[in-house]
C-alpha cells in the first residue's frame, strides 16, 4: 500500500482542501490493504505515507495558521517536530503544556478525518478498487491510463512497457537441464551405461 502522487506545478500555497485532499490519498494504501485483506493482512507499505500524512496535518497545525482552535499562529520552527512522540526540545519549551496537548488533538483530528473520509471512499467505490487490486496483481504497478479505465468501468489495458512474452516455466517449456547433450549422470556419463 503505498501512494505516489503525479508532480504538478511548482506550488507556493496550498489550500487547507486541497492539503486534506492529499491527506486522504495518503491513506488509499493502506486502507485498501485492510479492506482487501483485512486489518491482520496490512502491511508495513505504507509506513512512509503514514509519516508523510502526519507530517502535514503536524504543519497545518503548528506552521500553517489551518487549526480553527489555534488560528494563524506558528507553533514550531522548522529544525524541530516536536508533537506527537517527539522529544521535547527547544520549540516544546516556548508552547504551554495545554497548547502542546491542544495541538496533539488537532493533528489527531485532522488525520482521524481524513482516514474516515478516505475509507469511506473506497468502500463506495469497493468495485473499482477490486478492478484496481486485480490490476496490481497481474502488472505489478499501475498509471494514470489504467486506473481511468478501471474508473470508467473498462478492464485496463497492459502498460506499454508491459512484456507479456517474457519466458516463463510452463508445461510447453522443455527443461534445458533434460534436454541438454549430456543428460547423463553426474560424472558427465550416459545414464543407463
Amino acid at each position: 500500500g503505498v501512494t505516489m502522487f503525479l508532480p504538478e506545478e511548482d506550488r507556493y500555497s496550498m489550500s487547507k482542501r486541497l492539503i486534506e485532499s492529499q491527506i486522504c490519498g495518503l491513506f488509499g494504501g493502506r486502507i485498501a490493504e485492510e479492506l482487501t485483506l483485512g486489518f491482520d493482512g496490512v502491511t508495513t507499505g505504507a509506513s512512509n505515507d503514514i509519516e508523510r500524512a502526519t507530517k502535514m496535518a503536524r504543519s497545518m497545525v503548528t506552521k500553517w495558521g489551518l487549526s480553527e482552535k489555534l488560528g494563524p499562529l506558528q507553533y514550531e520552527d522548522e529544525e524541530s517536530e516536536v508533537f506527537l512522540g517527539k522529544s521535547a526540545g527547544s520549540s516544546r519549551a516556548n508552547v504551554s503544556g495545554e497548547t502542546a496537548k491542544i495541538i496533539d488533538e488537532e493533528i489527531k483530528q485532522i488525520i482521524d478525518q481524513c482516514y474516515s473520509k478516505a475509507r469511506t471512499i473506497l468502500i463506495d467505490h469497493r468495485e473499482q478498487l477490486d478492478a484496481m487490486a486485480a490490476a496490481l496483481l497481474e502488472y505489478e504497478t499501475i498509471d494514470k491510463s489504467q486506473i481511468d479505465d478501471i474508473m470508467a468501468g473498462r478492464p485496463p489495458k497492459p502498460p506499454s512497457d508491459w512484456n507479456d512474452d517474457a519466458p516463463s516455466k510452463g508445461p510447453d517449456l522443455e527443461d534445458p537441464v533434460a534436454s541438454s547433450d549430456d543428460a547423463g549422470d553426474m560424472d558427465g556419463a550416459p545414464s543407463g551405461a
